[in-house]
This record gives structure tokens, C-alpha cells and sequence, in this order.
């Protein structure tokens, strides 16, 4: 066997209510002066708050707010300012891309990181990876990191004041996992990767339990497992799996579609869920199986659900010509892309064919982008 090195997790985990209070503690532990990260005017409020505990224990924190997400003029100021200020931690409050922008930084100033995720949006306060995008959100690159963050706290009373968007999201995006993993490993034979996709394979089946009752309750018990699972469950299998457990096709369409421009922005999983839906009819065409067939039409139910995008129309482009599109899909096919892991050959053209095929909504669907 050869030798593979995982970050499979968080050093220390805590969740639930009043996570936060119980951190804090911890936290003085790990810096004395961090730099407190974010971006989102809607969580300001939030971070404020952080800040006042932070100095009723003693910890000095430098707020830096990031102009555009993770991109890397960000990097570079907050790298700047971090070591102009003598910063022994990083202490990154939001969605993805700042808890990703807030592990980068940590990871090249080799000090300790905390991750506050303000959302269920993504898995990005768990994983030791962050991506890179251009200053207008286009996908750069990801950049593997030396290790998952020293704390996560995951507060469930900040993730819930959430829009219920960022969950159904964060489903979305979560639920991903078991397709693309069951689709690049189901031939391994390693321990890690075959455990790691029956994870996927569980955290899917809790999604389609319990998603669309979440989705409307965030005081529920489902609300509890669904978010938890997208934050916390989405970055155990991609630590314990490797790369073959995080992508096959959906991802490189989401990175893809992100070259494009859109009149509703939208989120990271909103994108990686249609991916998926693009996927599914990808094997559809190239194998004799009519389970891919099945599994796109009960997520379409789902992501119905969820007012989740099931086609381009959906997706808000502000130009849906087909140059457009085959800008996506050169991006999405390029020689380093994870599309390259499907058990079949793919081109651009293959692709753009399957994303056109998806260029309507169904009859009678309602499905838009909003912001609720």
C-alpha cells in the first residue's frame, strides 16, 4: 500500500448552543491576539459580539474585514496585517470562502486557526483545503493546507439566524458527496476511502429524511442533523476518503460555472447541485444503468424541495449563449480538472451537450433564486 497522509479533522469540535461561550476558554489557549476575520455585512453584527467576549477573557482581537471572499489581494492584506500586528491566531467568522481565507492565512503564518462557521453553507470550517477565487468570485484554484483548523465551534444559534438559502445549500452541496464518491471510489480498495463513502452514503439518506423539514424548522431535531451533517459530517468524509472522496463531475461544473456572470449570484452549492444534476445525466449516457436516471429525478424532487436551481434558467446567467456556456465547460474540462476521475472519457463537448439538456426548468416547476 502506499503511504497517504490525511487531515481528517479539527483538532477540537464544539457544537450545539451556546458553543461560542463555551469556546472561549479554549480559544485563550490557542492566542492571546488573533485576527478576527469576515465579510458579510448581514453578520457584522455577530462578529461585534464576538469581539466583546473575546476581550472580557482577555484576548485582544484585530478585526479585518475581506473585500471580495477568498481571493488572493485579500490574502495578502490580511497576511500583512496579521504580522503588523503581531497576531498569534486566526479567528475566522462566516460563510466558506472566509473560513477558507482565514485557514490560508493561519496556514502561511503557521499560527493557530478557529473557525466560526455562520452557516451550514459548506464544510469549510472542517476541511484542510481552501479555494481560491478572483476578486469577482470566478474559481481559481484549491490549496491543500498542513492541517484542518485547531478549533471549529459551530454555534448553533449563529448558523441558525442564517438565511434558510445557505442550508438548502449547504444540502446540496453535502449530498454531493455520495455521488461523486460512490462514483470515483467504488473500485478501492482501501479502508478509508470504501468507509468513507458509506458515510456519504448515510448522510445522504439523513438529508432526504430529514432535509425539507430542517429547511422549514430550524428549531427541530432534523434541523440539528442536517446542519451538522453539511457542516461537520461533509468534512469528516473528505478527511477520511482523500481527494477521491470530494469530487468527480459536480465540482468542476460548479468551478466552471463560476467564469460565468450572473444577475442573482449564486451559492457555492446551488452551482455544485446543478453540477450533479449534469453528472447524473453524464452516467446516464454512458452506462446501460437506469439507476442514474432514477437518482436525477429524485433529487430534482428534492432540490424542488429546497428552491434549489435544476436548470440554467434557474441558475440566473446573464448571458446564457452557447460561447458562454462553452466557456464553463473548457474551464470545467481542463487537463488538472477532477472531471478527469469520472470512469469514463469527457469533453467539452460532451459536457456542454449534458448541460444543455438541462436547459429548462420541467413543466410546472416554479424554481428561482432568491434571497430568503
Amino acid at each position: 500500500m502506499s503511504i497517504n497522509n490525511h487531515c481528517i479533522s479539527p483538532s477540537k469540535v464544539v457544537r450545539g448552543d451556546k458553543a461560542w461561550i463555551k469556546s472561549l476558554d479554549l480559544i485563550r489557549k490557542l492566542c492571546k491576539r488573533p485576527l478576527l476575520i469576515g465579510r458579510s455585512r448581514s453578520t457584522k453584527e455577530i462578529r461585534a459580539s464576538l469581539r466583546k467576549d473575546l476581550l472580557l477573557k482577555g484576548i485582544q482581537s484585530i478585526s479585518f474585514e475581506l473585500d471580495h471572499d477568498c481571493c488572493e489581494s485579500d490574502i495578502k492584506n490580511a497576511y500583512l496585517i496579521s504580522k503588523d500586528n503581531n497576531c498569534d491566531g486566526i479567528i475566522a467568522a462566516g460563510g466558506g470562502k472566509v473560513l477558507d481565507a482565514g485557514k490560508l492565512i493561519a496556514d502561511l503564518l503557521g499560527i493557530n486557526c478557529i473557525t466560526v462557521p455562520l452557516s451550514a453553507s459548506t464544510c469549510a470550517g472542517w476541511t484542510a483545503l481552501s479555494n481560491i477565487y478572483t476578486p469577482d468570485g470566478k474559481f481559481v484554484k484549491d490549496v491543500s493546507l498542513k492541517n484542518c483548523p485547531n478549533l471549529l465551534i459551530f454555534d448553533h444559534k449563529f448558523v441558525r439566524a442564517a438565511p434558510p438559502r445557505t442550508l438548502a445549500s449547504g444540502m446540496a452541496d453535502a449530498v454531493a458527496k455520495w455521488y461523486e464518491s460512490s462514483l470515483t471510489s467504488s473500485t478501492s480498495q482501501d479502508g478509508f476511502v470504501q468507509q468513507a463513502v458509506q458515510m456519504a452514503r448515510v448522510l445522504r439518506d439523513q438529508l432526504f429524511l430529514n432535509g425539507y423539514k430542517a429547511f422549514l424548522d430550524p428549531l427541530s431535531n432534523s434541523w440539528e442533523t442536517v446542519a451538522e451533517g453539511c457542516a461537520l459530517t461533509a468534512g469528516i468524509i473528505g478527511g477520511l476518503g482523500g481527494a477521491k472522496c470530494r469530487t468527480a463531475a459536480a465540482h468542476p461544473i460548479h468551478n466552471g460555472l463560476t467564469q460565468l456572470a450572473y444577475t442573482n449570484k449564486p451559492l457555492h452549492g446551488e452551482l455544485v447541485g446543478f453540477g450533479l444534476l449534469v453528472q447524473l445525466y453524464l452516467e446516464e449516457k454512458n452506462s446501460e444503468s437506469q439507476l442514474p436516471r432514477q437518482a436525477r429525478s429524485q433529487l430534482i424532487d428534492f432540490f424542488t424541495q429546497l428552491n434549489l436551481p435544476i436548470s440554467i434558467e434557474s441558475i440566473c446567467l446573464r448571458n446564457t449563449s452557447s460561447n458562454e456556456l462553452h466557456k464553463a465547460c473548457k474551464f470545467a474540462c481542463n487537463e488538472n480538472s477532477d472531471i478527469h476521475q469520472l470512469p469514463f472519457q469527457i469533453n467539452e463537448k460532451e459536457l456542454f451537450e449534458a448541460i444543455q439538456n438541462l436547459q429548462s426548468l420541467p413543466s410546472g416547476s416554479k424554481i428561482k433564486i432568491n434571497n430568503t
